[in-house]
């Protein structure tokens, strides 16, 4: 019987600690993010918040540049921007960096502006890093599945619209979201 409890106490201990992964599905394809709540759990709660609310879906990714970043979250299908709940405080010092497939926050110049739209570092973004000379970008998970599907959205042709440049051609729609 103690044998019994320790594993299932051990099973418990060994979940709880899990994280989360959340599942993008797109009108290209599909891709995982896992979330680190240990080391960004202001950012991954307010993710989440947008998930489980399903304010993400019915969103694109509305600038996307190759060899850089795809931004997503912000804008429908017409470029109609979403409503957000209220920035977040900026947990760029949280150590992880603005690496091949990790996921940040997208913000203003002001450093504690983000909301609901994140990026995903195509590359290694050293410069977006929290620096003595810059506030940085919070990264809060990493791609761990699918990251083909976004390298494929910088292969996409895109355009200014308005203000906006490098927003793909035929929209890159994200068309569910589901914690895993």
């Amino acid at each position: 019987m103690k044998k019994i409890l320790f594993g299932l106490l051990m099973l418990f201990s060994v979940s709880s600690f899990a994280a989360p992964t959340v599942e993008f599905e797109t009108s290209i394809g599909n891709f995982t993010i896992e979330l680190n709540q240990q080391q960004a759990p202001i950012t991954v709660k307010n993710f989440l918040k947008y998930v489980n609310d399903g304010s993400y879906v019915g969103t694109q990714f509305h600038r996307v540049i190759p060899g850089f970043m795809a931004q997503g979250g912000g804008f429908d299908k017409d470029m109609n921007e979403r409503s957000s709940y209220t920035p977040i405080r900026n947990e760029a010092t949280n150590g992880l960096e603005n690496l091949t497939a990790t996921v940040a926050m997208a913000r203003t110049s002001n450093p504690n502006s983000a909301t609901r739209q994140f990026f995903i570092n195509l590359k290694d973004n050293d410069f977006l890093n929290y620096s003595r000379s810059s506030a940085g970008y919070a990264v809060f998970g990493k791609v761990t599945k699918g990251f083909d599907v976004v390298r494929a959205m910088a292969q996409k042709p895109t355009r200014s619209m308005g203000s906006m440049q490098d927003v793909p051609v035929t929209p890159i729609m994200i068309t569910k979201v589901t914690v895993k």
